[in-house]
């Protein structure tokens, strides 16, 4: 297969967990072999046919350094699973805008670099896929870099909360420029999202009747202190209305980030709390606690995503990716259930759903 030639945007910890993910799983070639990827290969693409051909951060300490380097250097702060290699691949000083809150000017070094042609650095190394990984609160500079990518000809993969592929405006200026376009809010892999969607169709589909349920997150890194000051409410909003989808009747619900603490790093603990009645009209409740490394978390998704995005390239589909959105993203341009968002997704990949 010809090589998927990637452009990121952010080197921070989901860059640093995505980078490492494809050097551990570059030599397997069996499914069985695979552990923790749903797909090794996805459309006949392997996470090895990934190449990481250009790389934005405004941190001094990752611009730069090789990307091999940087995706290891402070602020980052997550688990280091696979060895990587040189890469080749220098981290560019891209545009700060409102890139840093108030919360992180005390952790985050803004490089004193010139600023990088985007536009050319991503024409000049050949770029066909930008993926936008920034703080959350980063929402002019979101879309500065989807304007960037319109620009040079690359698709576009919105891994923020911040509306791109669910803004019609955008969709319709991707759908002219022949390019897919793919988000917004990137869901883990085993996140408190999607648990918490299966936990309720679980119960709803046995007949359980919720009445109230709350799903509140507690985490380290930059990227829960960004959430805390700037984008807290939005993803809360996101969250509910993903988790509402769930239940064929209306519930109290609350879902989303709540609070951030320094210790535990890019640890997050997830809490969740579920009540109804069953037979008889008998009183349950569900009380459980998850906890996870966050950038880890986001590897397996993205890997299908971004084979998704070159499959969607490869067959000339443009605009919204409506399957890859709602498989992989919170805050898709159409919300579906888990079961059809996998059903469409998987039909879309087999060539019999047009996007």
């Amino acid at each position: 297969m010809t090589k998927i030639k990637i452009a990121l945007v952010g080197v921070g910890n989901c860059a640093s967990a995505l980078i490492q993910g494809i050097q551990f799983y570059k030599e397997i070639d069996k499914n069985e072999d695979a552990l923790g990827l749903r797909h090794l290969y996805l459309g006949g693409y392997h996470p090895r046919d990934i190449e990481f051909v250009c790389a934005f951060d405004i941190e001094e300490r990752k611009v730069g350094k090789d990307l091999s380097k940087a995706m290891f250097s402070p602020p980052n702060n997550t688990l280091k699973f696979a060895d990587v290699p040189q890469l080749n691949v220098p981290v560019l000083k891209g545009p700060v805008l409102d890139g840093v809150g108030e919360y992180l000017k005390e952790i985050v070094k803004i490089s004193p670099s010139l600023d990088s042609d985007v536009t050319q650095e991503l024409r000049d190394r050949k770029a066909e896929i930008v993926i936008n990984l920034l703080p959350s609160g980063a929402t002019k500079a979101s879309r500065v870099y989807a304007q960037h990518a319109l620009q040079a000809g690359c698709a576009f993969i919105n891994a923020t909360p911040n509306l791109i592929a669910g803004d019609a405006a955008w969709n319709k200026r991707f759908e002219d420029a022949d390019l897919p376009l793919v988000g917004d809010d990137l869901m883990d892999q085993v996140g408190a999202t999607v648990l918490h969607k299966t936990l309720l169709k679980l119960l709803s589909d046995r007949g359980v009747k919720i009445s109230e349920t709350y799903q509140l997150d507690v985490g380290g890194g930059t990227e829960s202190l960004d959430t805390l000051e700037r984008t807290r409410d939005v993803k809360r909003a996101m969250k509910t209305k993903s988790v509402e989808t769930t239940l064929p009747y209306k519930a109290s619900i609350v879902a989303g980030s709540t609070d951030y603490v320094d210790f535990l790093e890019n640890r997050r603990d997830s809490f969740f709390w579920i009540q109804g009645l069953y037979f008889g009209r008998v009183p349950m409740r569900l009380d459980m606690r998850l906890g996870t490394v966050d950038a880890p978390n986001a590897g397996s998704v993205l890997l299908d995503v971004i084979r998704a995005t070159k499959i969607a390239m490869d067959r000339r589909v443009s605009g919204a990716l409506l399957s890859a959105s709602a498989y992989a993203f919170k805050h898709p341009p159409q919300l579906l259930p888990l079961d059809v968002a996998e059903r469409w997704f998987e039909e879309f990949i087999s060539d019999k759903r047009e996007r």
